[in-house]
């Protein structure tokens, strides 16, 4: 269990490179805090100001493309323009089905300056999952790039699109000037374009920053995938807020991106990071642990974003004397574990980590503006850590109803207020931005969002993130939290990644742990007896996981998420090939390899747990 504590000497350590960002600071703090949605302060604004500003300055990399900031909004416009003749008008929205490529970003921005929103698909998705999805936000038009056009193909026919010409395609090719062939019933989007007139567009109702800008979407890991509705003010506290106040990006700096761009921490923290520099975005359609350094040094990126499960995958890689042969001082993103943290930063030379708290449809974020190690940074919204129901998102209310803080110190679940300054954008389906809300929580007419994640204070108004709810399960009559599980088998050095949960046991209370993984050395022989011995040293009883699934990779989607539904309804069976499953059975001193014969015996409660 984590013991980081943030003091006011770390934070006064950190003053002298806080005062280097003052200038920024200053500017960051002014979009933060603009209030006015009726303002026209909107993605398509910050991206012509870079034009005027830094023109032939680089504004996206791309293979081995250069797209300069002037370009990029000259395309945009032609963007902008076609969509208007095609009679899209503002409160529209398109579908956007590409891969991380130049394209879905102008497509963004083109869109933005005659406010249409786009749907920002999940490149994973098909079927009857990427129908929903679609059909959730009931667009104009597809947007479909070549790369992805089977998964186009076997929905065509199931999704609900509102306009004569509704399925553009987009060739996997540079469509600035190599437009490619449109398949039967598609509009070559890239020609098209083309024609249009690269001057900004007037529009007798502009497009204000309250106006929805993007819809980014759940990851469907537990059901289906809710829409999410981002305004261009995410756009514009994004920009203040991270790539000011945070990062102090500068035209000189390059944020290597391989994070899916359908995804928030890609979309809104990273770009809108860049856009906050006049900086240059570097992508990459998927994230490549070999490829990674090579990357880096060839796009000479100064910041990147990541994911947790980003980071320990580099870490997996061999250590190699080419390690800190770059130029990347600065990382941004979520989910960097306290057991990688310091080794990661240490063996890779970085010197700030940005760690972040949000989410896409949240009212609330925290940022590790002090660059303090553990902690997702402090936050000027107005939040709340309220007692909880174990393995529920539910509070706690007492007898007249409402909710209790935490003590300072102690896990509590995270809620934001909600204000007219600090809005709940919510879902596009009512019921679900209703269920996230918490209504006369402290006083009469008050409303929360329930973020549904648990947090603690660890000092100076930081916290560190504790557990995502319904990721704690009770066993022996005690809590158990996953993640802190999750960290002390990172610690015992014999994993690449391990993911912790409960599973049910005929015939017993609660659920047993369960963790599956994967070994450091995938093609020797697992040994479990030193991970038992190692957990029995580190953990209490209860929480040494009862069964261990060993496999040589964990699936995840598309935003690095487990799919941990998926792994936990597998439970301690043997369906899945060439997978040991091991059980800690009673009255032994180390782990036993499970076989039919002995699931059957569990099954039916011959083992007494």
């Amino acid at each position: 269990m984590s013991q980081d504590i943030v003091t006011a000497r770390d934070l006064i350590r950190s003053l002298p490179a806080v005062l280097r960002r003052f200038p920024s600071i200053a500017r960051g703090l002014y979009y933060y805090a603009v209030k006015d949605d009726q303002k026209e302060l909107t993605l398509g604004k910050l991206i012509e100001r870079n034009a005027a500003k830094y023109p032939n300055r680089p504004a996206i990399l791309f293979d081995d493309r250069t797209i300069s900031w002037q370009e990029f909004d000259v395309w945009s416009n032609r963007i902008a323009h076609y969509l208007k003749d095609q009679g899209l008008v503002k409160g529209d929205s398109i579908a956007v089905l590409l891969d991380n490529r130049p394209e879905l970003l102008a497509i963004v921005a083109g869109a933005g300056k005659v406010g249409v929103a786009c749907a920002m698909l999940n490149t994973s998705q098909k079927g009857k999952v990427l129908t929903h999805s679609i059909n959730l936000i009931e667009p104009r038009m597809l947007v479909v790039g070549e790369e992805l056009l089977d998964h186009a193909e076997g929905i065509r026919h199931d999704i609900q699109l509102r306009h004569s010409h509704p399925l553009q395609y987009l060739s996997d090719t540079n469509t600035l000037n190599m437009f490619g062939d449109a398949p039967d019933g598609y509009v070559n989007m890239a020609q098209e374009v083309s024609q249009r007139s690269g001057t900004r567009p007037v529009l007798s109702n502009p497009v204000v920053m309250g106006d929805t800008a993007v819809y980014l979407y759940t990851s469907g890991t537990t059901g289906l995938p809710k829409a999410a509705p981002g305004s261009h003010r995410k756009f514009v506290r994004a920009y203040g807020g991270f790539g000011m106040l945070s990062l102090a990006m500068e035209p000189d700096d390059v944020l290597y991106c391989t994070l899916p761009l359908y995804h928030g921490t890609a979309l809104l923290v990273c770009w809108g990071s860049v856009l906050a520099g006049g900086s240059a975005i570097a992508l990459r359609r998927k994230f490549s642990a070999t490829a990674f350094w090579d990357d880096i040094r060839k796009y000479n990126a100064t910041t990147f974003g990541y994911v947790g499960e980003l980071c320990r995958y580099l870490l997996n890689q061999t250590p190699s004397d080419q390690d800190r042969n770059h130029h990347l001082t600065k990382m941004i993103g979520n989910g960097l574990r306290p057991s990688i943290w310091k080794e990661f930063k240490k063996r890779f030379g970085v010197d700030m980590v940005a760690e972040l708290y949000a989410s896409s449809e949240g009212n609330i974020g925290f940022i590790n503006f002090f660059n303090v190690d553990n902690t997702v940074g402090f936050s000027t919204a107005p939040y709340k850590l309220v007692k909880y129901h174990e393995g529920t998102r539910d509070p706690v209310r007492n007898d007249k109803g409402r909710l209790q803080e935490v003590k300072k110190g102690e896990p509590g679940l995270l809620i934001g207020e909600i204000t007219k300054k600090w809005a709940f954008e919510g879902y596009t389906q009512k019921d679900a931005t209703e269920k996230s809300t918490l209504r006369e929580a402290f006083k009469k007419g008050d409303a929360w969002f329930n973020t549904g994640d648990v947090l603690k204070e660890i000092g100076c108004r930081h916290l560190q993130f504790v557990d995502r709810m319904g990721d704690t399960f009770r066993w022996k009559g005690e809590n158990v939290s996953t993640t802190e599980l999750e960290n002390i088998i990172d610690g015992s050095g014999m994993v690449q990644e391990a993911i912790v949960y409960g599973v049910e046991i005929p015939n017993t209370n609660g659920k047993a742990g369960m963790v599956t993984l994967v070994p450091n050395d995938p093609d020797a022989a697992f040994d479990t007896d030193k991970l038992f011995a190692y957990l029995q040293e580190n953990l209490p009883p209860y929480a040494v996981p009862v069964f261990v699934r060993v496999t040589h990779a964990i699936e995840k989607t598309g935003t690095f998420k487990y799919r941990k539904v998926d792994i936990q309804k597998l439970g301690y069976s043997l369906d899945q090939p060439h997978v040991d499953v091991y059980a800690w059975l009673p009255g032994t001193s180390g782990y036993t390899q499970l076989t039919p014969a002995l699931v059957a015996d569990i099954d039916s409660g011959g083992v007494r747990f």
